[in-house]
């Protein structure tokens, strides 16, 4: 379903409550100015709180895997996630046990030339691997990060199945050592 409200075109995920985020460009002699975020806008859709944090995630190197991570209650998240520099195959797992789409995935390309940006609520494990060289990742985050709450799943789980574009080469320890989901549960 997609809809235009303002100046932020949303489109909805086949996993519920998630949504690719376009920005609608006014363009003239100069380049173009885009709203990227509109707290009403976003509240007129029902999704989330405002976002109050910001981070970004440099990667040198093609094949950088970052993920599959999440925050567990009080302090789960909404986040809205867009490349802005090089490109990302972009990952959101649904690890909510009461939900229709239980281990599912949907990934998309993010780059900093289609600007798109993906909308990932709460229940949803995030991860990414690197396209290019020089990627940068730019979070908007709901709450503050947490680290007594962080949880991740591992990026190869059986469990989802994930087809990743390209085969991840540089990945943390930290992900690497991250649980398979039947040993971890859903939230």
């Amino acid at each position: 379903m997609l809809s235009a409200s303002g100046s932020v075109i949303f489109t909805a995920l086949p996993l519920s409550g998630a949504y690719a985020v376009d920005m609608q460009p006014h363009a003239d002699e100069r380049g173009f100015f885009a709203r990227a975020y509109c707290t009403e806008e976003f509240a007129a859709k029902g999704l989330g709180p405002e976002l109050r944090q910001c981070s970004v995630s440099y990667n040198a190197r093609k094949g950088t895997l970052r993920g599959l991570h999440y925050q567990s209650a009080p302090h789960a998240e909404h986040k809205l996630v867009r490349c802005t520099a090089g490109a990302i195959f972009d990952v959101i797992v649904d690890i909510r046990r009461s939900s229709a789409t239980y281990r599912r995935w949907y990934g998309e390309e993010l780059t900093a030339d289609n600007r798109r940006a993906l909308f990932i609520p709460p229940g949803f494990a995030h991860g990414f691997v690197s396209l290019a060289d020089n990627t940068e990742v730019y979070y908007m985050i709901s709450v503050a990060h947490a680290p007594q709450f962080s949880r991740g799943l591992r990026w190869d789980d059986a469990a989802f199945a994930i087809e990743w574009p390209v085969p991840p080469t540089v990945i943390s320890a930290r992900d690497a050592a991250y649980p398979l989901l039947d040993r971890q549960g859903g939230v």
